[in-house]
């Protein structure tokens, strides 16, 4: 089997640029000559063996950061975009968005969000409240897909603020983060109340008083009170993260402002060395590492998707959560399972079927028309209403990882990896699809032609050209 060549100048540039060296001191570290690193970093020559092994020793770089990461996540955005309509006549190959994705990331970028500022003005010409005639907003994405975007391709990881919270989870001689958080709080002058009140947190600068709703699950309870701890203790390294991040409006950075918070939150409630560990001894036993560290099992779960620390990382697990329109509301992946930007997500996904067994953790064996394989677990989670009455908030989460690493993860057990035909045929959406025959095909698939005869009829009602 030919052994593949692996390309990643725009990272080797990215670490230099990161390290402050020149081509020259760069090369020098890895042992080689100044116009072989050029070739490299020009993607002209793939990364050696060798060089792979320097980048290991001289800066604990991982072949896993140079093989995966950005490049995966922009081919399966672009092909999604490129799925439109208004690219029937000119789709470029995979082949050809590869290479875009490899030496000119910033341009493919560029592309998703034009594509996605076409896509929005698009949708609002056809909305009610443009044909009255009331003003649209600007072009671009919108805060929350700005945000959301920004997680994204950074990994879910940011190193700051994630070893920030885990220096003030294991420093010190409190016991409990409970204990810890009530204490840094006091030594600020904020006093902290528990009360049976609504809603879960709240904060009054006047009084100096942080009130938490007791009627919320302890887990939440402790995750709200660190969450408002980084906002009033770690301000200004939160600050400093979003002006790097550049957020082109005041109500993006004040989102992204909450999700450093929340990032703080879980970051300080499952501390990144402590919660790998963990996660190794139990086999990623979600409800056993729930039980350890006094989290729920979403908060397990997200967690584990972001252990991408470099030269520490955890298995590369996607994470998401959805609700039972299928609507996604959280999404993240370190492996190379991408999620739909735009419409609903595959409906053979076990995530879906979550909400059909409360409580219980479903297992899937699931292959993407890629060819890769995934080991999926779903689960079932409902928000505690506070009241009778109340509306109760449903929502599932899907985790998973490839299967390559299905043997560290305790739920695998007795599942049969090794036949092909245990694997579930699973997409991203229907829309890019490439599978000819399946049942559940909700739309025909974009990119290809479809042929109709009006005397058969099978699973659909077209059958899609090869």
């Amino acid at each position: 089997m030919a052994v593949q060549k692996l390309y990643a100048g725009v990272k080797l540039r990215e670490t230099r640029g990161r390290l402050g060296l020149t081509q020259k001191a760069f090369a020098a570290k890895l042992g080689v000559s100044l116009p072989y690193l050029n070739q490299m970093e020009n993607n002209h020559r793939p990364v050696s063996a060798a060089v792979v092994l320097a980048l290991a020793r001289e800066f604990g770089l991982e072949v896993t950061e140079l093989a995966q990461g950005e490049p995966e996540r922009l081919v399966s955005a672009m092909r999604e975009a490129l799925a439109d309509p208004v690219f029937a006549a000119a789709a470029p190959p995979v082949a050809d968005l590869r290479l875009a994705a490899a030496n000119a990331p910033a341009l493919a970028r560029a592309f998703l969000d034009l594509h996605r500022a076409y896509r929005q003005t698009h949708e609002r010409l056809a909305s009610l409240d443009e044909a009255l005639g009331r003003a649209a907003p600007g072009l671009g994405p919108s805060p929350w897909e700005e945000v959301r975007d920004f997680f994204h391709y950074c990994d879910n990881y940011v190193d700051a603020v994630d070893r920030a919270a885990e220096r003030f989870a294991t420093e010190g001689p409190l016991e409990t983060i409970q204990e810890r958080a009530v204490a840094a709080l006091a030594a600020q002058g904020i006093g902290v109340d528990f009360r049976d009140v609504a809603p879960i947190r709240r904060f009054d600068p006047e009084s100096r008083r942080l009130t938490l709703s007791s009627r919320a699950p302890v887990a939440t309870r402790r995750f709200q009170l660190l969450h408002q701890l980084a906002l009033l203790t770690a301000g200004p390294l939160i600050e400093a993260m979003l002006d790097l991040a550049r957020f082109t409006s005041a109500e993006a950075r004040a989102i992204a402002r909450v999700g450093m918070a929340n990032y703080f939150a879980g970051a300080a409630l499952l501390p990144y060395r402590v919660f790998l560990e963990a996660a190794r001894a139990t086999r990623h036993d979600l409800e056993r590492l729930a039980e350890r560290f006094g989290a729920s099992i979403e908060q397990v779960a997200h967690r584990l998707s972001t252990l991408q620390r470099p030269g520490l990382k955890g298995v590369p697990f996607y994470f998401v959560r959805v609700d039972q329109a299928g609507t996604i509301t959280k999404r993240h992946s370190a492996a190379r399972l991408q999620f739909a930007r735009f419409g609903g997500a595959c409906p053979l996904w076990n995530v879906h079927a979550a909400f059909e067994s409360p409580g219980r953790f479903l297992r899937q064996l699931a292959e993407t028309p890629d060819g890769v394989r995934y080991l999926c677990l779903a689960r079932e989670i409902s928000k505690p209403a506070g009241a009778w009455g109340a509306p109760v908030p449903r929502f599932a989460i899907g985790l998973g990882c490839e299967i390559a690493h299905a043997r560290d993860i305790v739920h695998a057990d007795d599942l049969d990896l090794a036949r092909p035909g245990a694997f579930a045929p699973i997409g991203i959406s229907c829309r890019i699809c490439e599978r000819t025959a399946c049942h559940q095909r909700a739309v025909p698939p974009l990119e290809r032609r479809l042929r109709v005869d009006p005397d058969r009829r099978d699973l659909l009602p077209y059958t899609i050209a090869g």
